[in-house]
């Protein structure tokens, strides 16, 4: 992070004095106040014992929206959705002791996904601190290695100028979550504020400008290239990158494959995106960044998923990474030409300088598209079961072309990212880094609240779905249309996958049962249908997107083991590229060795 984690009893800088001419006002309105001055239109939060005062001073806010999930996990990942589809940093509010620590798994995934988030939790009374009293809980402590910046406020007159500095923190540089931890008398306590506040922290200053040499150097090395590939991730997308990268791209005419975490930032139907990469990627994208000589890394952390074995990681390239984060430069990767700086303003001046290299490249361009004609994600349609991937490619057909898509994690996750088509930027919800079950709906509910009037749809797996499917109800009672399609094979999909792959099939508690969640949906008060046929997928599909409320498909169709229920391609883990897994039969070391091709 930007920012080294610290804990701050009061605000970096001494409290200006109270405003003569104002009128006194409780901390709790203060707060509230201070969260309408940096913009905040939403917040979800749990009240609590302690926290039940700054709940009071929301109900009269004309401006903030607030949005009682039914646990404190199911906010902070609200928080989260609500900060993937807007740029904007997402809020969440929860009482002491359990409630401040429910917050932490999102907290967590904001972190690992670089993700603005303000997460504010009351605080028993100043006095009793330290004293194990009722629902204490360090959560500064507790929170220590999650957060880039804490603040617990101790002096009521703090308060403008804490939100003020955490608002700012957690969007800039390299983005993620702040907690503000506030005692419940600091609360109650009646001061005249001041609200002419500034950020102005002298610690704090995040280099955004990239080096011009630097810069010149990666231009030399992109011309001298004869392989170059682009590796774009979530930097491009936090940076506001993706009108950038298009016109790099354009003008380089070089191809391009994204991580998860920057699947929209160019369009995957282009005939020069090469999707995805990584474990369970594009095999031909996996392919073309380890013949490339040149890797131009943006916004990327050279993630274990994306890399496998690092030893045998793109042997014979050069590499250039642009990151904001200058503890990410040189990490995992030997980096060749390091940019540090925004990601943004690296390709600004880039664009000013790089030329087409479309006429230069031509061969490696043809290689390319060999590759991606040669090794297409596939599956096969079943005459009696449902096929999970079949479900998200026509699903993607008939919803709206600006329709946002959250997903949980496991099968149906990596099912999403290789058969959904990514267009534009903010309208992936995934919990990348930190790989969170229970994800999908919340966030999928914190992106429709930002987002009412756009298609927001939620893909889940059965296990995922079950651990923050109490989210239903607030969907109801907060009038949230957000749209859920349940993959349910009655298993812990992955797990089951790893089990057939690498442990004998032996079942270690992978098996879930066969819920009705149609029944459960429809007990929460939402519209629902299930649905276990081929020829029902389609209809069933335009119903739920048809209705103008929270809905949920409860998709059945059977697990399979290596035949049909594996995620395919896959690489498995610690080993290379030539290593994947390409098909039920053959990895790709041995399917080129069959076509008389030398693998290395």
């Amino acid at each position: 992070m930007s920012t080294k984690n610290s804990t701050v009893k009061k605000s970096a800088k001494k409290s200006k004095k109270p405003s003569p001419n104002g009128k006194p006002m409780k901390g709790r309105d203060i707060l509230v106040k201070a969260l309408e001055n940096e913009g905040v239109e939403v917040i979800f939060g749990y009240p609590g014992g302690t926290s039940m005062e700054i709940h009071q001073g929301l109900t009269l806010s004309k401006k903030i929206r607030m949005v009682l999930p039914r646990h404190e996990q199911g906010g902070a990942f609200a928080a989260v959705g609500y900060a993937r589809s807007t740029g904007r940093a997402g809020v969440c509010l929860a009482t002491s002791g359990p409630g401040a620590l429910n917050l932490l798994t999102g907290v967590m995934d904001a972190k690992m996904d670089s993700i603005p988030l303000l997460a504010i939790t009351g605080q028993v009374p100043s006095p009793v601190l330290g004293s194990d009293a009722f629902q204490e809980t360090d959560i500064m402590g507790s929170s220590f290695p999650l957060v880039k910046h804490s603040y617990q406020v101790l002096d009521v007159n703090d308060i403008p100028q804490v939100v003020c500095e955490a608002m700012h923190i957690a969007q800039t540089g390299r983005q993620g979550p702040v907690l503000i931890d506030i005692p419940k008398n600091i609360q109650q306590q009646e001061t005249i504020p001041n609200f002419d506040v500034r950020f102005d922290v002298a610690s704090y200053k995040p280099n955004l400008n990239p080096a011009p040499q630097q810069i010149k150097k990666a231009a030399h090395a992109i011309a001298e290239s004869k392989r170059p590939l682009i590796y774009a991730g979530g930097g491009i997308m936090s940076s506001g990158a993706s009108k950038e990268l298009r016109e790099f791209v354009k003008k380089t005419g070089i191809p391009i494959t994204n991580t998860v975490m920057g699947l929209g930032t160019f369009p995957t139907d282009d005939p020069l995106s090469l999707q995805m990469l990584g474990m369970h990627g594009a095999v031909y994208a996996n392919i073309a960044i380890n013949n490339a000589d040149l890797v131009i890394a943006l916004g990327v952390r050279f993630d274990d998923r994306v890399t496998g074995k690092l030893a045998e990681f793109c042997k014979n390239a050069q590499f250039i990474q642009v990151d904001i984060d200058p503890a990410e430069i040189n990490k995992n990767i030997a980096i060749d030409v390091p940019v540090q700086g925004d990601v943004k303003k690296a390709l600004q001046m880039l664009n000013a300088q790089v030329k087409s290299k479309t006429k230069e490249i031509k061969p490696w361009l043809k290689q390319v598209q060999g590759w991606k004609k040669e090794f297409p994600f596939r599956y096969d349609l079943h005459k009696n079961d449902i096929v999970p991937q079949h479900v998200i490619v026509e699903a993607r057909k008939l919803a709206d072309k600006d329709a946002i898509l959250s997903v949980g994690v496991g099968q149906h996750q990596m099912w999403s990212a290789q058969y959904w088509t990514f267009r534009e930027p903010l309208s992936w919800l995934c919990s990348s880094g930190l790989g969170a079950m229970g994800f999908g709906l919340p966030a999928a509910m914190g992106a429709q609240a930002a987002w009412p009037k756009r298609q927001v749809i939620n893909v889940d797996g059965d296990g995922s779905f079950l651990m923050n499917i109490q989210e239903l109800q607030t969907l109801v009672t907060e009038n949230i249309p957000v749209k859920t399609i349940v993959l349910n094979n009655a298993h812990l999909g992955m797990v089951a996958q790893w089990e057939d792959r690498f442990y004998k099939s032996i079942r270690g508690h992978t098996y879930l049962g066969d819920a009705n969640f149609a029944e459960i949906a429809h007990a929460f008060g939402v519209k629902s249908a299930t649905i276990s046929k081929p020829e029902e997928v389609v209809p069933a599909l335009k119903k739920m997107l048809k209705h103008k409320g929270p809905y949920v498909l409860d998709v059945k169709y059977p697990y399979n083991d290596k035949s049909r229920g594996h995620v395919m391609p896959m690489i498995p883990s610690g080993h290379s590229y030539l290593d994947t897994l390409v098909d039920e039969t053959h990895n790709l070391r041995e399917y080129w060795k069959e076509k008389g091709i030398d693998p290395s």
